[in-house]
């Protein structure tokens, strides 16, 4: 748990899981996707607005609104505008968007002091580092997949082209099968990357160690991460091939492979 408060807790997890699954529809358009994206979000407002309630009834006695009331009131107001926007204009762009600074925000709202919903600063901040490396490890874990599926898609395409057929080709999947296992994987691992991405840049300005910004792993983490949504975005609006993605899918993985090798070298995992 990231606070003390199961209800904020809640919306957190189930805000960020809502992400991923418009970031699937934003990038490649999927009806199913933005479906559960959407729900969740319903989800994530009823509970905010629970929250709110909450809030106002157990602090009747302020005279003023404290900086975590109007954060929440501006995050709440946020999903609620999307919602709106994508019930009756379907900018499905502009929902992505808004909610990706509605999250910025609710999580945000965890340092302001005197909130009463979270922990001490310092405890707070390990516990979302600990979030932050959860992350990351689920993303290296999708990418590891879907370089996997590459090195197969480049393979195989590659003894098509040249007309070489031998046995191991009859034991892989189809290229357009693989094809769409390795772009499912990269889209699953792309947004796991930038909600860890989030979390520790937070946790950084938290602290006002704002000189770890220019930390060769943060860099280099958000190189990557830009190099993924450019695959993605280049597959999707620009007719890329898939040989194309493969290789390119390659050389992501590449850079994050590099990133996880100069862990000696950044002093970010062990700032805290």
């Amino acid at each position: 748990m990231v606070t003390h408060n199961w209800l904020y807790d809640g919306m957190l997890y189930i805000y960020a899981l809502s992400l991923l699954f418009y970031f699937s529809d934003f990038i490649d358009r999927n009806r199913r996707a933005k479906r559960m994206g959407t729900g969740l979000l319903i989800f994530v407002w009823v509970l905010q607005t629970g929250f709110l309630i909450h809030r106002i009834i157990s602090h009747l006695d302020m005279t003023l609104m404290t900086p975590f009331e109007y954060l929440l009131v501006f995050s709440w107001l946020l999903i609620t505008v999307s919602l709106v926007i994508s019930r009756f204009f379907r900018i499905e762009f502009l929902v992505f968007f808004v909610n990706v600074i509605g999250f910025a925000v609710l999580t945000v709202n965890l340092f302001v002091i005197g909130s009463g919903a979270s922990l001490a600063i310092w405890e707070l901040v390990r516990e979302l580092l600990v979030v932050h490396v959860i992350l990351m490890i689920c993303a290296y874990v999708a990418f590891t997949i879907s370089v996997i599926f590459s090195g197969m898609y480049m393979f195989l395409h590659g003894r098509l082209k040249g007309k070489q057929w031998s046995k191991s080709m009859q034991r892989l999947p189809s290229l357009d099968a693989i094809n769409r296992l390795m772009l499912g994987t990269t889209l699953v691992g792309t947004p796991l990357l930038m909600l860890s991405l989030a979390v520790a840049v937070t946790s950084i300005l938290t602290e006002g160690r704002y000189g770890l910004l220019l930390d060769a792993k943060v860099i280099i983490s958000f190189v990557a991460l830009a190099l993924y949504i450019g695959i993605l975005l280049q597959y999707r609006w620009f007719n890329g091939t898939g040989w194309k993605f493969a290789k390119w899918n390659v050389l992501c993985f590449a850079v994050m492979l590099f990133n996880l090798l100069i862990n000696k070298l950044s002093s970010f995992h062990g700032w805290s």
